[in-house]
């Protein structure tokens, strides 16, 4: 089954914001991997997008401006996503995102009650992966 997922280290994000219970995380570059069924290779790939949280509320500080991501988990009910995010995702119950970020000393937190993620445009390639 073919499958794809930001991967969460390096990709680069534009702007947090949080706004009456609306949390935004605006991706400028968010690194996709995909996988093919009984390929043994990956492809990597950048898009812009946007994962939204509604209900949401931050437990840290969000940081001002442009950030790169180092990783992190993103909580899904029962499930956690250590850093990466499944595409498609849009998802409601209990939500938590946690994420490391360059020249920060504590993860970015923030939970709520639904998680969407929308990408922009069209992905564009960048190389293959060799997976061993």
């Amino acid at each position: 089954m073919d499958s794809s997922s930001i991967r969460l280290a390096d990709s680069e994000i534009a702007e947090m914001r949080l706004d009456q219970g609306r949390f935004g995380l605006v991706f400028s570059r968010a690194y996709i991997v995909r996988t093919m069924t009984g390929s043994r290779e990956q492809t990597l790939w950048w898009q812009a997008g946007e994962l939204t949280m509604t209900e949401a509320e931050a437990l840290s500080p969000l940081p001002r401006g442009a950030v790169c991501c180092l990783g992190g988990d993103i909580d899904d009910n029962i499930y956690t996503y250590r850093d990466m995010i499944p595409l498609p995702l849009d998802s409601r119950g209990q939500m938590r995102c946690s994420l490391r970020l360059r020249d920060q000393d504590q993860p970015v937190i923030v939970v709520g009650k639904t998680l969407r993620l929308e990408m922009a445009d069209t992905p564009k390639y960048i190389q293959h992966l060799r997976v061993d």
